[in-house]
């Protein structure tokens, strides 16, 4: 075996220049599939990290899917508000711990502004149930004085360079237009927060009261003509929300889970409904599943190519070789020994093809892991390869390894009809 294998290598390397890029083919398609894959992991581990620890999500009558998707991923716009009145029975319902309010809409420079309570800093849990941290400073309060006070996500701090004390302007809505600017309140940073890896790292957080303040004299989404009430003005008067976007609900005991997503279903004063956020996650998954298993088809597809790539080039070199393969016969080499010569031959090409692979796709995550985290919000982790990728890989070498017998059969066929007289 040891002969064989010295054999084919000393043989593929007379070649080398061939069957180097059919191993960059192979790396190539190697790295594409191992890349969507992980890609394919993280995002979902990245996903399911979001939120934890919120035993439901209430909002306005609307899709599952969509409740979680902008009131979780900032991604999106609620179809309707629900009311203050509703949050609060919401919250007197006896198997209910704390409820956390949101309300959304408008943004700081593309990020993400949320309004919320205090509550939101204690009770909100990403990954494995970990809270919030701050790495500076501290999160608002819900004293008058603190009405105008803001909390930065670690994103929205790296990429705009704020510090603790800094003044922020938030836009209504998108910020498309510099008229929708809140220019005449403007927030104070009081607490960075640490990085989690979620949509909390792209977002800008409020008092619930500085949000109202904000919109005192905005009506419909456009500001009142004849009308404007300054930031001193604006304490003094009632910034209790009269509407939120959704609330994050906490339960004392878990079993109680669906009695109470019954009553919101039920509630009579206002069209509610409460998602399980797990459950929203799997269909969010199933809506999504096909674009990923479009995304791997093509990527094996593209691996089928390159490995009939190498059956095609081993096959096109065949009459070329055909006096090799008559003078290995010549010193004792069998039909069979030229068939595994073939094999070991392809073995060794797709071997090296997926090596080069795997080595640069994790050598790439390794290097910009980090740098997609911040960018694209979805932090690449670098670990052993999991059952997929495994899969992935003994389905490319054990596909690699195959193609090579066509050529290889046909070099045993070729070895029995020509003997030491090859018809070149």
């Amino acid at each position: 075996m040891t002969a064989l294998l010295h054999l084919a290598a000393r043989s593929a390397w007379n070649r080398r220049f061939v069957l180097g890029l059919i191993v960059a083919s192979i790396a190539l398609s190697t790295f594409l599939l191992l890349g969507i894959e992980r890609v394919r992991q993280d995002v979902r581990h990245n996903f399911s990290q979001s939120v934890s620890g919120t035993d439901l999500i209430v909002g306005a009558r609307t899709g599952s899917v969509q409740l979680l998707l902008y009131s979780v991923f900032r991604l999106g716009s609620a179809t309707n508000n629900i009311r203050w009145d509703s949050v609060q029975a919401l919250a007197k319902q006896r198997q209910v711990a704390w409820v956390v309010p949101i309300s959304l809409g408008d943004t700081h420079r593309g990020f993400s502004v949320i309004g919320t309570t205090p509550g939101y800093f204690e009770h909100f849990r990403h990954g494995e149930r970990q809270p919030l941290v701050l790495v500076q400073g501290r999160p608002f309060g819900a004293g008058n004085d603190q009405v105008y006070e803001a909390v930065l996500g670690a994103e929205v701090a790296e990429r705009l360079g704020y510090t603790i004390g800094q003044k922020i302007v938030l836009s209504h809505g998108d910020g498309a237009f510099a008229a929708n600017d809140h220019v005449d309140k403007p927030f104070t940073v009081v607490g960075l927060l640490q990085r989690t890896g979620t949509p909390v790292d792209r977002s800008v957080h409020i008092p619930l009261s500085g949000m109202e303040a904000i919109h005192l004299d905005w009506v419909a989404g456009a500001p009142m003509p004849g009308m404007a009430v300054t930031a001193d003005a604006a304490l003094a008067q009632d910034l209790t929300p009269r509407s939120v976007t959704a609330a994050l609900v906490g339960l004392k005991n878990r079993a109680a889970v669906f009695s109470v997503q019954r009553w919101v279903s039920g509630y009579p004063d206002e069209a509610l409904m409460a998602v399980l956020p797990g459950v929203a996650l799997d269909e969010l998954w199933e809506v999504v599943g096909a674009g990923e298993q479009a995304l791997l088809a093509v990527s094996v597809l593209v691996s089928v190519v390159s490995l009939a790539g190498l059956m095609a080039v081993i096959m096109a070199g065949l009459n070329e070789r055909r006096r090799e393969l008559a003078i290995l016969r010549s010193v004792g080499a069998g039909p069979w020994q030229m068939l595994g010569l073939l094999a070991v031959e392809g073995a060794l090409v797709t071997g090296l093809g997926v090596v080069l692979g795997a080595v640069a796709c994790y050598g790439l995550i390794a290097a910009l892991g980090d740098w997609a985290g911040l960018h694209w919000g979805v932090a690449l982790r670098l670990g052993w390869p999991g059952p997929g990728e495994w899969t992935l890989l003994c389905g490319l070498l054990m596909g690699g390894w195959l193609a090579s017998l066509v050529p290889g059969y046909r070099a045993y066929r070729l070895s029995l009809a020509d003997g030491l007289s090859p018809r070149i």
